[in-house]
């Protein structure tokens, strides 16, 4: 009888709130392994485009270089699409008017705020979907405990029927405790390792994000005082 005794014997003897928990804890599973993937393809993707925007850039640091790169390559990572927000503020600065400029802090304040908007959005992008990955790193441990009591309450209920503990009595109900602790550290362990990588990742992208946009600030305000003191100069002549 012990060839009996595999896993899908185990399984096939789970109750419906045995394969309610077996369902939710699959569920959280397939979530975390397509976050995995998805995110950290992209994550891949967008440091690859990042990097080579970054290199353009170093190559050619001013304002009409930076804005005919924008122009022939739509931004495509978050340092493009930061640049691409701080050159949006400075054109449209002169909509906002000399007085309402002076009003909220000048046009470096401006120049800030748009800045650091663009920050946090990406900030609030490199959030996503880590959500899931802390629910399950965290519940999915608890929830096979709770399939594990529930299989040991069954174990116990065929013994007392049967009045002797005998392996045939318990081998089903305990095997699915064995299985159902499994399978919750089977979908913990990978979610906890990957929302760490994932965070470390976020920490990391965001400092050179921070780093790039103190370099924007100074390349915009000083490429304006220049174009002001070009205007200047061109007028008095």
């Amino acid at each position: 009888m012990s060839h009996d005794l595999g896993l899908t014997h185990f399984v096939a003897q789970i109750d419906t709130v045995g394969k309610v928990v077996l369902v939710f804890l699959l569920i959280l599973s397939i979530a975390t392994w397509y976050l995995i993937f998805t995110k950290g393809w992209a994550n891949w993707l967008e440091f690859r485009r990042a990097a080579v925007f970054l290199d353009t850039l170093k190559r050619q640091y001013s304002i009409q270089a930076l804005s005919a790169n924008l122009e022939q390559t739509p931004p495509d990572n978050a340092f493009a699409m930061l640049a691409a927000e701080g050159l949006a503020a400075t054109r449209n600065a002169s909509s906002y008017g000399t007085l309402q400029l002076a009003a909220t802090g000048g046009m470096a304040e401006f120049m800030t705020r748009a800045i650091r908007n663009g920050i946090d959005q990406e900030s609030a992008r490199c959030e996503n979907g880590l959500t899931v990955l802390a629910s399950a790193g965290s519940a999915s441990p608890y929830i096979g405990l709770f399939g594990t009591v529930w299989a040991i309450y069954h174990a116990l209920v065929n013994i007392g029927l049967s009045g002797q503990g005998t392996l045939d009595k318990v081998a089903g109900p305990v095997g699915e405790a064995l299985i159902m602790t499994a399978i919750g550290l089977a979908v913990a362990i990978p979610a906890v390792f990957a929302y760490n990588a994932f965070n470390r990742r976020n920490r990391m992208w965001l400092a050179k994000l921070d780093a790039f946009a103190h370099d924007l600030f100074v390349l915009l305000t000083a490429g304006n005082a220049e174009d002001a003191a070009n205007k200047t100069s061109g007028t008095e002549s």
